[in-house]
């Protein structure tokens, strides 16, 4: 896909989100928590107006889920302001696990409608293989919320900061190219099979 055809609110909201464990660190000292979960409200806005340009099935999921994610997180901040800033990878990784998991209920799946940009014509293994790849990214997002919610309850700032700003990330580009070598595998010994 070309810089061009990008969508311009998923694209800040992706920015943002990657700005926002650092924005936390050096923003918990300096400023009210309630002036950080406006940013990550904000932040999930930006992925709801994204939403709104990709299929009616995909953007309706997608709304319910961010919806949700924010009113879980605006609910929080009137519970627990300081633990409301911490929750916002939270609530996306919940959200966008929804997303991934209702399509697993009502297909075509996330990795198939992305599959199917680069080739319309998926085969019916291609669709069994995509669907087991959104199961693994639905498990990773879940498990990815789990750690996230331990470390802003029970952890040091410092601690969620390295899983919310590194290592969730570094998981998810090594998820991301493993995925990538388990399809060329997949691909040459499927064709060989054929």
């Amino acid at each position: 896909m070309r810089w061009s055809n990008r969508n311009p609110w998923l694209v800040l909201a992706i920015v943002g989100g990657l700005a926002y464990p650092p924005l936390v660190y050096f923003g918990m000292s300096r400023l009210p928590p309630g002036i950080i979960v406006l940013f990550g409200l904000g932040l999930i806005g930006l992925r709801l107006l994204g939403t709104w340009r990709g299929e009616r099935q995909v953007a309706g999921a997608g709304a319910l889920a961010l919806v949700l994610a924010g009113a879980g997180l605006a609910a929080l901040l009137l519970l627990a302001p300081s633990l409301a800033a911490l929750a916002y990878p939270v609530a996306v990784s919940l959200a966008t696990a929804m997303i991934f998991g209702l399509s697993l209920i009502k297909p075509p799946t996330v990795i198939e409608r992305i599959a199917r940009l680069r080739e319309p014509d998926l085969s019916p293994h291609g669709v069994i293989y995509t669907r087991r790849v959104t199961m693994v990214w639905t498990v990773f997002l879940i498990a990815n919320a789990l750690v996230s919610g331990v470390s802003a309850v029970w952890g040091t700032l410092e601690a969620w900061t390295l899983w919310n700003g590194l290592i969730s990330y570094l998981l998810m580009g090594m998820l991301f190219v493993g995925e990538m070598g388990v399809r060329r595998v997949v691909r040459r010994r499927h064709a060989a099979l054929s």
